[in-house]
């Protein structure tokens, strides 16, 4: 028998809080192709690359904010509805899926990431993120 615990747990309390071996059970995932439907509906996304990867390739629309940025800049994470989080093939948006459901957060993992995402033919933008779409590193 399996339970989650609804609260967040003392391993989610600081930077070095995001290291995979500490996080807790699997979080709710979808496909690149349920993503492209939700954020038709207006979903919100979150991607957790690192801004050289951004400017490379990325799903149009969504915020910016590094994995390793996450639990510093948590306040700037919209906490109403679900949030879908993408990296470029699933595992640092699982990570960050995980420690954001820890802290109240809606949270989906999509599967396959930026990479699937593109491999599938839907629509990506590429370069400098205009300022206005992006909450990004602060290098």
């Amino acid at each position: 028998m399996s339970s989650k615990s609804a609260s967040p747990g003392p391993a989610y309390s600081g930077p070095g809080s995001l290291d995979p071996a500490r996080l807790g059970p699997a979080v709710p995932e979808v496909d690149v192709g349920e993503l492209e439907v939700r954020l038709g509906e207006g979903a919100l996304l979150l991607d957790v690359r690192e801004p050289l990867e951004v400017e490379e390739a990325r799903v149009p629309g969504g915020l910016r904010i590094p994995l390793q940025s996450v639990p510093d800049r948590l306040d700037e994470i919209p906490i109403d509805g679900i949030l879908y989080v993408i990296c470029a093939a699933g595992g640092r948006s699982r990570t960050a899926a995980e420690f954001l459901r820890s802290h109240g957060i809606d949270a989906v993992n999509v599967a396959g990431g930026t990479n699937a995402w593109a491999a599938a033919g839907f629509d990506t933008e590429s370069g400098p993120v205009a300022s206005g779409d992006t909450v990004g590193g602060d290098s």
